[in-house]
């Protein structure tokens, strides 16, 4: 944990005058439209006061606002008129770096200017913030010291190169965060450097010359901070505020949560209350206390002849246990489910016990001091690594599912996994019953109206609910097309049907002037498409780009907006987050439903749940699952109040199935028009080009 939270100013302004703040600030003719010059949204203003309740009471609220209620500002304004008015720490956190980007670039600048111009306001205008990131990003200066003094013990020679590249830019950097420093730092090195260590302390560190105590420092001062989900469950996984004992608060006492891009607490929640261990962090682990191909290591310096043997014992303990695990059960398949502990060999307990112990021999005869926390927290790490182990084999969370998995670019790092079947109960606890406000929100969080299903998923039955429709004229603006004559692959046409899905991309993507924007449910589709669309695409003067071939996502989704008039294929994490306003994305289309395959072993052990409720898999998690995803890949659309475009649909399931007709439901516009080869010429409109 990053640590308590300082208390600012004097005694705390009544709610009522507040709350009476942030009603002028979004009323009709209110501050918003004199001070800003931006437009009156009754939505926004009916979110801001559900939101600004929520935090006057310490209350949970779950508030879905369609794209273009202007969310963001509707939390930020009360959020942090309220933690400077109560002396409270606000926090907001969000799934993408992009909306991440959002709220500092532009959100806390109209907030800050907003309050500036308002006399009324004035006094919360120096509001502070700081992003809270993991603390293994930022370099520690103590940390670096050591290293560079037991460099020749640690690295060989082109590690210590690289360790003199760290420090030279570490006189230099501001904030000391691993992504400042480029090419990016050697991993085996950072992690000698890093600030995730008991060693990086107040009690060893100058927080004038130490980036992560200056970070630490500027969180316990902050009015707001930004967080994301994963740090955020990874926080309230190391105790949260609790750890601090306090009854009330997240990660803080005292503070209150915001949760934007809500859709996704589940499955981050689900990724975090499990375990996970893998092959390559345990040798990595056990060689960076003796490495004995390299002779380096921690205890080349600090230990004897014995403790290096054991740490080569325990190296090889593990290589034949994940070994046994990746050549006996993940042969065949790369997943594979673990209902019986006997499936298993257990790793020998003999040389991690001894090992641990004298490491804590060691560490009783350093002096109190930076070595001395150093040995302490590697004991630490070696326990925790060898008990979970344990815990995986004996399956001891009984209400988690339990698998193996195998990676890497040849197939040869074994992960360790468990996750909750029921993600709920474990929400609930960390989430609501902290005393304190918990506003999650996002443009998804109900389907067909009905946001119960979301409730239940994260234990939220019972709270209070906000819906407020988007502003935007979809009558208008949007137009949807349903193709009503591409096959279904099958075992018995896959050629056929890639075939017609390409001649369907490639006469709807050239008759668009705009951008593309095509959302793939595999890769393997997207992959084969594209290199069968590319000749005629760029032929056309149309540039293509494709996930997953050399840029990140942040860097095509760029190239895409500069392109102007380019296709974009993406799968996955690019049927969310992905803001692209005006004629740069004219068109979405959607090539398949979003139907997760309930293969994976945590769908697979909830839909046994389900079923051994008397429940509908199908109905409970596949298809809200599916449809919550397919509004996030069509909500890419329309991004401001001027935007058209086209929804085009590539699956007749949207008409042939029982189910389909929720999946029109789900778009703001619950027009569409039929599309076949015969009749495609006459019916598909496009919007004129801009």
């Amino acid at each position: 944990m990053i640590g308590l939270h300082e208390n600012h100013g004097g005694p705390p302004a009544r709610p009522d005058e507040w709350l009476a703040l942030v009603a002028k600030a979004f009323a009709e003719g209110g501050w918003l439209e004199n001070a800003l010059g931006l437009e009156h949204r009754p939505q926004q203003e009916r979110m801001a006061r559900e939101v600004a309740r929520s935090f006057s009471g310490d209350e949970v609220l779950l508030a879905e606002a369609g794209t273009g209620v202007g969310k963001s500002l509707a939390y930020l304004v009360p959020g942090l008129i309220h933690a400077q008015s109560a002396r409270r720490p606000m926090l907001v956190s969000t799934h993408t770096i992009s909306l991440q980007e959002q709220i500092h670039q532009k959100d806390l600048v109209l907030v800050r200017r907003l309050f500036s111009a308002v006399p009324e306001l004035e006094k919360f205008a120096a509001f502070r913030s700081a992003l809270l990131v993991g603390k293994g990003n930022y370099l520690c200066s103590t940390r670096l010291a050591q290293a560079l003094a037991a460099k020749h013990e640690l690295f060989p020679s082109h590690e210590q190169q690289e360790l003199q590249r760290i420090a030279a830019w570490a006189a230099e950097s501001k904030d000391g965060l691993r992504q400042e420093l480029s090419p990016a730092p050697d991993p085996e090195v950072w992690e000698w450097v890093h600030a995730d260590s008991s060693v990086c302390s107040r009690k060893h560190c100058d927080p004038e010359h130490c980036p992560y105590q200056r970070a630490r420092a500027r969180i316990r001062q902050a009015n707001l901070i930004i967080v994301n989900h994963s740090l955020l469950f990874s926080h309230i996984q190391a105790g949260g505020a609790a750890e601090k004992g306090a009854k009330r608060g997240i990660l803080f006492p005292d503070d209150f949560l915001v949760l934007d891009e809500a859709h996704t607490v589940p499955e981050v929640a689900t990724e975090h209350f499990g375990l996970r261990v893998t092959s390559y962090g345990v040798d990595r682990f056990l060689k960076s206390l003796y490495n004995p191909q390299r002779k380096r290591g921690i205890l080349q310096k600090l230990g004897t002849a014995r403790e290096q043997q054991l740490v080569e014992d325990c190296l090889d303990a593990s290589s034949l246990f994940f070994g046994h695990i990746r050549d006996r059960l993940l042969a065949k398949q790369p997943v594979v489910r673990i209902q019986n502990e006997e499936l298993c060999e257990p790793l020998p307990p003999e040389p991690f016990k001894i090992l641990g112990q004298l490491m804590q021999d060691i560490g009783n005869r350093l002096d109190d001091g930076p070595a001395r926390d150093e040995i302490t927290d590697q004991r630490g790490r070696l326990g925790t690594y060898f008990t979970n182990i344990r815990q995986f084999l004996k399956l001891a969370c009984e209400d988690h599912v339990h698998w193996v998995e195998r990676s890497g670019k040849l197939g040869q790092i074994v992960a360790l996994r468990s996750a909750p079947i029921d993600v709920a109960p474990h929400i609930r606890e960390a989430l609501f019953r902290k005393e304190t406000s918990v506003v999650l929100t996002s443009a998804t969080l109900a389907m067909g109206g009905q946001i119960e299903p979301f409730q239940q998923r994260i234990g939220a039955e019972g709270e209070r609910v906000s819906i407020e429709d988007s502003p935007f004229d979809y009558e208008r603006h949007m137009r949807v097309y349903v193709a009503a004559d591409i096959p279904q692959p099958t075992a018995a046409n896959p050629r056929l049907a890639l075939e017609e899905l390409v001649d369907y991309l490639r006469w709807c993507t050239l008759r668009v002037p705009g951008g593309s924007l095509v959302l793939f449910t595999s890769y393997n589709d997207l992959n084969r498409c594209a290199e069968m669309l590319e000749p005629d695409l760029l032929a056309a003067g149309r540039p293509l780009f494709v996930q997953g071939k050399l840029h990140s996502r942040t860097e095509l989704t760029k190239r895409f907006q500069h392109a102007k008039n380019a296709v974009l294929f993406g799968t996955d994490s690019f049927w969310t987050g992905v803001d692209v306003p005006g004629p740069a994305l004219s068109q979405v289309i959607v090539t398949r439903l979003p139907f997760d395959v309930p293969s994976h072993p945590i769908a697979e052990a909830r839909a046994e749940w389900v079923r051994e409720r008397g429940g509908n898999p199908f109905a409970e998690l596949t298809l809200p699952d599916a449809l919550v995803k397919f509004r996030q890949g069509a909500g890419r659309l329309i991004r401001t109040k001027t935007d058209c475009g086209l929804i085009t649909i590539l699956d007749a399931r949207v008409l042939t199935k029982t189910y389909g007709r929720l999946f029109i439901d789900c778009l703001p516009k619950r027009e569409f028009e039929r599309l076949t080869k015969a009749t495609r010429e006459q019916v598909f409109r496009p919007f004129a080009a801009k």
